[in-house]
C-alpha cells in the first residue's frame, strides 16, 4: 500500500513543488511507482510535469469534492513512472465549498483509499498556506516532508508550521509522522547559508535529511520545459542532489518496515 507523504511548509517560495516534482521523478526513475497531487491552485507541479493545468480534465478539485473518483482524476506525466493529479485555479474555491460538508478535513483521505494500491509513493504537493486544503492534505498523509530554504527568514513561521502539525496529530490524523525538514536553495559561498544549516541541524537533529538541495540554475529552467531535473539535465547538481534525496528516502523508509 502507497505511503503518503505531504509536502508543506506556510511560507513560499522554499522549495515545496520543485521537491515534490523531483523527488517524485527520481523515485520514478528509481522503478518507484508515484503519484504526484497538485495541492496547489497555482497548479506549478501540473505544468512541471508536461500538464497544461488549463486543460479540461478532471483533477484535485473533483477528487476534493467527490464529485468523481480519485482513478478518473490522474494523468500520465512526462516522467517514467510517476502519474499526476492535476490542479486547477477552480481548487481555490474548494476552501470556501468545503467548509459547510461534514468530516471536511477527511475528503482528501477518503477519496484516495481505492488508489492507495496502486502505488509505492503518493506524494502531495501543498499550497504556501495553512488552509483547508493543506490540512486535508495533512489529515491524509501517512508523514509530511518540510522544505526549509537557508536563508535569513528560514526559522521563521517554522513554529506555527509545526504546531499546525502537533495538533493534526492530536485531532485528525495520530499517525502523522514528520518525515524531515529538507534544506534547500544552499549556497556554500555564503556563510548566512552555512548557518542556517548550523541552526536547524543543531535545533532538529536526527529530524533533517542529510541531503541538502544546493541552488542550481537548471532547477530553474527545467519547468519551463515540462521536465523534471532528472529529464531536463541529468547530469546537474540539481539531479544529483534530488537522487541523493530519493536514495535517502528509500533507505529511511525500508529500514523502517
Amino acid at each position: 500500500m502507497a505511503k503518503i507523504i505531504a509536502i508543506a511548509n506556510q511560507k513560499g517560495g522554499v522549495g515545496k513543488t520543485t521537491t515534490s516534482v523531483n523527488l517524485a521523478a527520481c523515485l520514478g526513475v528509481l522503478e518507484k511507482k508515484v503519484l504526484l497531487i497538485d495541492a496547489d491552485p497555482q497548479a506549478n507541479a501540473s505544468s512541471s510535469l508536461g500538464i497544461d493545468p488549463n486543460g479540461s480534465y478532471n483533477g484535485t478539485y473533483q477528487c476534493l469534492e467527490h464529485q468523481v473518483n480519485a482513478i478518473e482524476c490522474i494523468q500520465k506525466s512526462s516522467s517514467p513512472n510517476v502519474d499526476v493529479m492535476p490542479s486547477h485555479m477552480d481548487l481555490v474555491a474548494a476552501e470556501i465549498e468545503l467548509v459547510d460538508k461534514e468530516a471536511r478535513e477527511f475528503m482528501l483521505k477518503a477519496a484516495l483509499k481505492d488508489i492507495r494500491e496502486e502505488y509505492d509513493y503518493i506524494i502531495i504537493d501543498c499550497a504556501p498556506s495553512l488552509g483547508l486544503i493543506t490540512l486535508n492534505a495533512l489529515t491524509a498523509a501517512d508523514s509530511v516532508i518540510v522544505p526549509i530554504q537557508c536563508e535569513y527568514f528560514a526559522l521563521e513561521g517554522l513554529g506555527k508550521l509545526m504546531n499546525t502539525i502537533k495538533s493534526i496529530q492530536n485531532i485528525q490524523n495520530p499517525d502523522l509522522d514528520i518525515e524531515g525538514l529538507l534544506l534547500t536553495m544552499y549556497d556554500s559561498r555564503l556563510r548566512l547559508s552555512n548557518l542556517v544549516v548550523e541552526e536547524v541541524k543543531t535545533h532538529f537533529q536526527d529530524m533533517v535529511f542529510k541531503t541538502i538541495i544546493q541552488r542550481n540554475v537548471r532547477l530553474s529552467e527545467a519547468p519551463s520545459f515540462g521536465e523534471s531535473i532528472i529529464m531536463y539535465d541529468a547530469t546537474c547538481k540539481g539531479a544529483i542532489n534530488y537522487l541523493n534525496l530519493s536514495q535517502e528516502f528509500i533507505e529511511n523508509n525500508e529500514t523502517a518496515v
